[in-house]
């Protein structure tokens, strides 16, 4: 028996998308007598002169039958000898284009339908369109409504050269195009006898027997992390599903966007311990050692995923209000939620031809490319590599109503993480200061965001960058990175020494900075000491009170405010 096959029916409205679904289950004897009862009683009170209504089997809203409408998605469990099956029956009428996308986000497979008497329509073209955008791989075009054109196999191949070149600006790779009649039954579940020109499989066997399987993805083992366990003191555990690959008891792993390494200590499934935990999985992990991982972090075997700050997206945005450059909004993907602004609209998408069009707005049921800039880096990934990493959705602050939902074409402004963010190194001290982190603000949203630019780590000797869009530091600093306990002597742009506090004495005779690049009130060597000691006696209530009195935040530092963003 093949295995599960999830699957989403689309197309135009009245195109016959509920009807082919229930005509499938209807034939194939997968529905119990009580409910062939009450759709033979329901279809005489209908709008069908007695006969029978298949799509009143996933119609169930009362307004969806009042207007002969899909408006919510249906979803319905079948099973056959062959296969077992998820449909996803999806309204067609564009008001309702966000939940025909939230349909297409769970299936393998799109049945689109194609009225034979209409041919390929804008609806048409869009609802592919999202199809793709949503990363289904394998497509049935149903040439629906055949007896309405008398069977015609002309007609049938003008549709076929329609759907052809759709395929082929789409991209669309593994694509079937059948023709059939969903309310008469022709190629539905058995061979119309009025398409004897047809000798392709019936829709229902072709579905039986598709291969939709990912065998040569080849991706190494990740999980999300969805839940950090802790029933007690002794035990802490990272929980999620294995998006891909395998991992084993024994594994080295890599946490983002910290980048610690850590060994596989066990392996829990539901409850029961496990040598290793394959794809699908819903797992409990634990590792050798602490790490600093909590939900919205990502667990890998992968060593080319990494954390990024800014996204290239394609989206479908689905707000009444306009997307506008500068939105504001929450972008979640895999377990992480996080403020971000839509920095760029760089192209609208006609959604009829796919000409790529200069916007500066985007309208409802609009599809575009746009730049993403988030408030911390996060570990994502383009979406043709690694799918959970590369997909997502924008949600409004304000109402909490998701606005957009899209996939990560590209990452960029890559996150230096965990032991490699050193900015300073002799070798043996390592210092993490953020003196070239840039700030800026964005005045539409009214958030400050920050980028670390410069990812390399200096040593003596090296020349510093002294200025940047959001800092300007003198010549000749001395830098004292609190965390590490670790100053930094620079003259001349130049490093002259990387010293631990127990070696490091100040001599007042240059500026003094910390890590982060604000002015210390320092004039002597007591004044650093005592700096030194109040800051180590300091917790998180009293440290705000320390900083006021100890440090200048616009001496060296300033926020930078971007033209592009007014």
């Amino acid at each position: 028996m093949a295995g599960l096959l999830k699957f989403i029916t689309c197309g135009s409205v009245d195109d016959g998308k509920s009807t082919l679904i229930g005509h499938i289950l209807y034939d194939a004897k997968l529905i119990y007598a009580d409910q062939e009862k009450a759709l033979e009683l329901d279809s005489k009170v209908g709008s069908t002169g007695g006969a029978i209504d298949y799509s009143l089997l996933l119609d169930g809203l009362m307004a969806e039958r009042e207007q002969g409408i899909t408006i919510d998605v249906a979803y319905r469990y079948f099973t056959t000898d062959a296969r077992s099956f998820i449909v996803a029956d999806t309204p067609g009428h564009e008001e309702y284009t966000r939940n025909m996308a939230v349909g297409a986000s769970f299936a393998e497979l799109a049945i689109i339908l194609v009225d034979a008497s209409q041919g390929v329509l804008v609806q048409t073209r869009r609802h592919a369109r999202i199809c793709s955008l949503m990363g289904i791989r394998h497509y049935v075009f149903a040439v629906n409504k055949m007896d309405l054109v008398k069977y015609s196999e002309n007609r049938f191949n003008e549709i076929l050269a329609q759907i052809n070149e759709l395929a082929a600006e789409l991209s669309l790779s593994d694509v079937k195009v059948i023709p059939l009649s969903a309310t008469v039954g022709d190629n539905v579940t058995k061979h119309s006898e009025n398409m004897s020109w047809y000798t392709g499989e019936t829709l229902l066997k072709y579905l039986e027997t598709v291969d939709v399987s990912d065998k040569d993805s080849g991706e190494k083992f990740y999980m999300p992390v969805q839940r950090v366990c802790r029933p007690d003191r002794t035990f802490r555990g990272f929980q999620g599903q294995v998006e891909a690959g395998s991992v084993s008891v024994g594994d080295t792993v890599r946490t983002l966007p910290s980048g610690e390494s850590a060994t596989v200590k066990s392996i829990l499934v539901t409850d029961k311990q496990a040598d290793t935990a394959h794809t699908g999985q819903p797992v409990t992990i634990t590792l050798d050692r602490e790490v600093d991982v909590s939900r919205g972090c990502v667990i890998t075997k992968d060593d080319d995923i990494a954390a990024y700050g800014t996204l290239d997206v394609s989206l479908l945005w689905t707000d009444d209000s306009e997307l506008n450059v500068g939105g504001d909004c929450l972008v979640k993907l895999g377990t992480k939620l996080i403020p971000a602004i839509v920095t760029e609209i760089k192209y609208a998408v006609d959604v009829n031809t796919g000409e790529h069009i200069l916007a500066r707005t985007i309208s409802k049921n609009g599809i575009a490319r746009c730049t993403i800039k988030l408030s911390e880096p996060i570990t994502a990934d383009r979406f043709a590599l690694h799918k959970t990493l590369g997909e997502l959705i924008l949600i409004d602050r304000v109402s909490n109503m998701t606005a957009a939902c899209g996939v990560v074409e590209d990452v960029l402004d890559k996150a230096v993480s965990g032991r490699e963010k050193a900015s300073f190194t002799d070798g043996v001290l390592k210092a993490r200061g953020d003196v070239f982190e840039e700030f800026y603000y964005d005045v539409n949203s009214c958030n400050i965001f920050h980028a670390q630019t410069i990812h390399r780590t200096f040593t003596v000797g090296d020349e510093i960058p002294t200025v940047g869009k959001s800092y300007d530091y003198p010549d000749d600093l001395d830098i004292i990175v609190m965390r590490d306990k670790v100053a930094v002597k620079i003259r001349a742009r130049k490093i002259t020494g990387i010293l631990s506090f127990d070696e490091y004495e100040y001599d007042g005779s240059v500026p003094l900075v910390n890590g982060r690049g604000f002015a210390v009130n320092a004039k002597t060597d007591a004044d650093v000491k005592r700096f030194f000691s109040e800051y180590a006696a300091t917790d998180e209530h009293s440290m705000p009170a320390l900083s006021a009195k100890w440090l200048d935040f616009d001496t060296y530092r300033k926020i930078f405010i971007s033209g592009a963003y007014i």
